[in-house]
């Protein structure tokens, strides 16, 4: 009965850490139309990573240090190594979830299954600290001897990653028009690099509304295959931090001067006479007080019924 009791309360732990490093971690795919690394067509890597151990894998075992590092001289097998950071999923949406856009599960699980080789990370923890854009970039360039054997590098406006000279694209239109421009230009034995992340992309039916992250990873992807050109893609959830966007850097500005400004208009210096009313206020205010607890604890001791005078005890 002991042993019994003692297997439930195992199971129920790895149960409640399983919730709870499903609602703390977020998925990661990995997926190439026609490119495999090893003779492994899909797997699935179950343990607790962070961006640095994802990108150590992605390099590794998915076949990334022959397309990003420049110390591989072997011909590469594709054209393009795109990295797709969204801001919706988390892992346990991974297995259902009605609140999560299904035509973004269901692309991602296409793109997986349809592509000859893929891997899947379900659990990648994040960083508060930094982005998760900036991690993998990083950690690519680290492993890579801090320099990325690439000819071009692309980042779209809305990803937040540190140093370097990188080309940016404003919207969706230009991110198409570069991998179309960049079909043409690219020789052969050539690799691009786009990371791309959702945030700051607007409809074109409605330009209030963003566009869902479905239809842009969608865009980009038919973008790509449109043009002719091989790629590996990566995607990574990372919606544990506001979205930025580096694109609405005049209107920041703008809010921030009319901030300013209010505060220069509304603000108001005290002079002598509001120094001395203030100080009357205050002195009332103590002696309300004051008074209230007066009153108080002379209410109180009226309120104690106590005798003037003992009666003797009687002798038996």
């Amino acid at each position: 009965m002991g042993f019994k009791m003692f297997v439930v309360a195992v199971m129920v732990g790895f149960f409640a850490a399983a919730q709870i490093s499903s609602a703390s971690t977020v998925p990661a795919f990995l997926w190439s139309p026609g490119f495999s690394s090893n003779e492994l067509k899909e797997s699935v890597h179950y343990q607790i990573m962070s961006p640095k151990d994802l990108a150590n894998s992605v390099l590794s075992q998915g076949g990334w240090s022959d397309l990003l590092c420049s110390e591989r001289k072997l011909e590469r097998p594709v054209d393009l190594a795109i990295v797709f950071v969204g801001r919706e999923l988390h892992s346990s949406d991974v297995a259902g979830n009605k609140n999560v856009d299904p035509a973004l599960l269901n692309l991602l699980k296409g793109s997986f299954t349809r592509s000859n080789f893929s891997m899947a990370f379900p659990y990648v923890a994040t960083s508060e600290e930094e982005t998760m854009e900036n991690l993998l970039v990083s950690s690519f360039k680290e492993a890579c001897g801090h320099d990325l054997g690439v000819s071009n590098v692309a980042f779209s406006e809305s990803c937040s990653i540190e140093g370097g000279d990188f080309q940016k694209l404003a919207n969706l239109h230009s991110i198409n028009d570069h991998l179309v421009s960049r079909m043409e230009k690219r020789t052969k034995g050539e690799i691009d690099f786009v990371v791309v992340c959702h945030g700051g992309f607007q409809s074109l039916k409605e330009l209030d509304q963003p566009f869902p992250e479905s239809e842009i990873l969608k865009e980009v992807t038919s973008s790509v295959e449109q043009s002719g050109a091989k790629y590996a893609a990566l995607y990574v959830s990372d919606p544990f931090k506001s979205i930025h966007y580096p694109g609405y850097k005049e209107l920041e500005r703008f809010l921030a001067e009319d901030t300013r400004k209010n505060a220069s208009t509304t603000a108001q210096v005290c002079d002598e006479v509001c120094k001395l009313k203030s100080s009357l206020l205050e002195g009332v205010l103590v002696g309300i007080v004051l008074l209230l607890i007066l009153v108080s604890g002379l209410c109180c001791m009226m309120g104690i019924d106590t005798p003037t005078r003992l009666e003797a005890p009687q002798d038996n």
